[in-house]
């Protein structure tokens, strides 16, 4: 560190297994949704919730995040190429010439990942009969902490960084270039840190009169930080340089709108049963 700025250079491989790399952010994002399911897990026990439950959500969220945020990528970011390459969206290899490449997933997108998990959730509550908004509230508690893990990830693998800072301080990501910049993804994970320890204040003291509206303040927390963030950040994709606002705020928007639907209207509601 020199006169306020941070020099980054971190091999974001941690083992090299044959032609397998093991990244940190594989690590990471494993250990934030352990973490999260951890969290729940108290709350679980807390209620008298019987774990097997628990158990069964973990699967289906693990698979809801992936399947999410990998197609949320392709979709939103980048579908001329995976138009062109739809095998390459579900496989970890770069196909060229009849030659497969492994790259693992380098495309996650944090709002795909978002409808993932809630249509996992969905199914999840469809099958066992559970209320969703009862779920959901305590689900919002662990899953800004596996999202803090998962930008510490981003943060290991030196991307989806932040504009130049233009002053005597910031972080060099030297493996792209030797700019000065916001370091956005540890803004992201920091801010989503401070947002599980309000979520789990307001269920400590409040947690009778959820039905739905822990969730909401969960989506308007998490997705108006996501927006405000957006604004240090370098945009990810070319054609969001002729776009107002970037891809990234034009998908939080609507989830910050349901965050207010479900806080204005579900405060009034009776209190939620866990099994329908």
């Amino acid at each position: 560190m020199v006169d306020g700025i941070i020099v980054w250079d971190a091999n974001p491989v941690m083992v090299q297994i044959g032609a397998l790399p093991l990244r940190y952010y594989g690590l990471l994002f494993g250990l934030g949704i352990l973490l999260g399911y951890k969290i729940v897990s108290v709350i679980f026990n807390r209620e008298a919730i019987p774990m097997k439950y628990l158990e069964s959500l973990l699967v289906y969220i693990f698979v809801g995040t992936l399947l999410g945020a990998r197609l949320g990528h392709c979709l939103f970011y980048d579908f001329d190429y995976f138009s062109q390459h739809p095998l390459e969206i579900l496989l970890p290899f770069k196909i060229e010439g009849g030659e497969f490449t492994f790259t693992g997933f380098t495309g996650l997108a944090s709002h795909g990942g978002a409808i993932g998990v809630l249509i996992a959730i969905y199914l999840f509550c469809r099958k066992n009969k559970m209320n969703m908004l009862w779920l959901l509230d305590r689900v919002a508690i662990g899953i800004p902490v596996a999202g803090a893990f998962i930008r510490f990830g981003n943060f290991m693998n030196s991307e989806i960084y932040g504009k130049p800072t233009n002053g005597s301080w910031g972080v060099v990501f030297a493996q792209d270039d030797l700019i000065p910049r916001h370091p956005t993804q540890l803004y992201e994970a920091f801010s989503y840190l401070v947002i599980a320890v309000v979520l789990w204040f307001l269920y400590q003291h409040k947690n009778d009169q959820f039905k739905g509206v822990l969730f909401g303040y969960f989506m308007i927390f998490m997705f108006s930080a996501r927006f405000i963030i957006e604004f240090f950040k370098e945009n990810q994709e070319h054609f969001e340089d002729d776009l107002l606002l970037n891809m990234g705020q034009l998908l939080s928007i609507p989830f910050i709108i349901i965050g207010l639907a479900l806080v204005l209207i579900r405060s009034k509601s009776v209190k939620t049963q866990v099994f329908q």
